[in-house]
């Protein structure tokens, strides 16, 4: 059923879709499960055919397995929900494209990949594919929107008082996370979504390759990657933490094979290094960081609480920049900027960088406190200055993202101070 466009919470992305379908023949919108795609794709469709619908016995699965053609048929754009249920739809959505020559004709959702060996064109050219995330802080209605990172981002923001942040509020955006059916919910109530999502993740990775996996041993790499949120532990050390936590043995190889999965399935989002040469003798270290696609799923594996949280300040500060990572994901690729991190051999790090069309890039701490924005900023000198020492090109903007904060201004070094409860894209 095509969605209600009175009752539709609007979606950063929206802008991006709709550019797309005029540049495209389709659309691929990815992500994880309950993020709002299929809400998303229907508000920007005519018509739709919803592969995982029950009724009468799967029956628009099976006709897109006998006649995939049919399925294409209706009103443009046309939504194709969950296409990976039969892939064999991604070439007839790229064959139809070609052969009707017009620009926004489909819409297809994905909550998983299937293996490359399904599909027999990429679609390059055809079919562009958006990536799409839980609610970040300004859609969900937390953030006042008062800065725009576009526009820190080009050193142009206004100094402003934003009002104070409650601590526990925090800890609530935190443990409820950005899934749209969390948004109004009772934190008790989106805690159990959150371990609800888990455990159907657990079983819909039993039909990602057709395969049978164990899910025990699923279960604790997972809770592994939730001790590890928001750090670049590597393959080997995830094994050797749960081993030392749970008494469990895991293979490399295992790890490997189920990192692989979850990555198919969206559950994980982690954060690429900064590899664009800055054009100095400083060396870059090439690990991604870790992170789950909302941080209410590491909330979920930890048993983690809003008070559970407030009495562990160390925690709540790497759930903290989890949620903050998130929305600057969303809130950088509206303006099709792109997020990294940046760590260099001699231990200095950046927790977010994110580059511009122009090629400038622009240096982001995040704290939770107030009472730590002193020492970030410093930080943030200290790798400007190391990298225009070595003849590099340094941050064209520096910025501290602060929990705590109750004002977004840039201090007398440079350094501009904004709150996540403020910010928007």
């Amino acid at each position: 059923m095509i969605a209600d466009k009175s009752k539709y919470m609007p979606r950063i992305i929206d802008k991006t879709v709709k550019r797309y379908l005029n540049i495209f023949g389709a659309v691929c919108i990815e992500g994880p499960k309950w993020s709002g795609k299929t809400w998303t794709s229907s508000y920007h469709s005519n018509s739709e055919f919803l592969i995982a619908d029950p009724a009468n016995n799967f029956q628009n699965r099976e006709l897109a397995k006998i006649s995939p053609d049919m399925v294409l048929e209706g009103a443009t754009p046309r939504l194709i929900d969950e296409w990976q249920e039969v892939p064999a739809l991604w070439d007839a959505v790229r064959y139809e494209v070609d052969r009707r020559a017009l620009k926004g004709q489909f819409i297809l959702t994905g909550s998983s990949t299937p293996k490359i060996k399904g599909i027999l064109h990429s679609g390059a050219g055809r079919i562009a594919k958006l990536r799409m995330r839980t609610m970040s802080l300004y859609e969900s209605g937390d953030s006042s929107g008062h800065f725009s990172l576009e526009e820190l981002c080009n050193d142009n923001i206004t100094p402003s008082i934003t009002g104070d942040v409650n601590l526990r509020a925090l800890a609530e955006y935190i443990v409820r996370g950005g899934f749209p059916s969390n948004i109004n919910s009772q934190t008790e109530s989106s805690n159990l979504l959150a371990k609800s999502y888990i455990n159907a993740i657990l079983d819909d990775a039993q039909r990602v390759e057709g395969k049978k996996y164990n899910k025990h041993k699923m279960l604790l790499l997972l809770r592994s990657l939730a001790r590890n949120e928001s750090t670049v532990v590597t393959n080997r050390t995830l094994a050797k933490d749960i081993k030392d936590v749970d008494d469990e043995t895991i293979d490399n190889d295992t790890i490997a094979n189920y990192l692989d999965i979850f990555d198919r399935m969206f559950l994980l989002d982690n954060q690429a290094p900064f590899s664009t040469n800055i054009r100095s003798s400083i060396r870059v270290k090439q690990s991604e960081k870790r992170h789950f696609c909302d941080p209410a799923l590491t909330c979920a594996l930890l048993s983690a609480t809003p008070e559970k949280l407030i009495n562990d300040l160390n925690t709540f500060g790497l759930l903290f920049e989890a949620l903050c990572i998130r929305d600057l994901k969303i809130y950088a690729e509206s303006f099709d900027a792109n997020l990294y991190h940046y760590q260099d051999y001699d231990n200095k790090e950046i927790d977010a960088v994110i580059e511009l069309k122009n090629g400038n890039w622009c240096a982001f701490e995040i704290k939770l406190g107030a009472n730590k924005i002193d020492e970030a900023a410093t930080s943030l000198r200290l790798v400007h200055d190391s990298i225009l020492e070595a003849g590099g090109t340094p941050p064209s903007v520096m910025c501290v993202i602060c929990g705590m904060s109750n004002a977004g201004y840039r201090r007398p070094d440079g350094v501009y101070v904004v709150p996540i409860t403020a910010l928007k894209n």
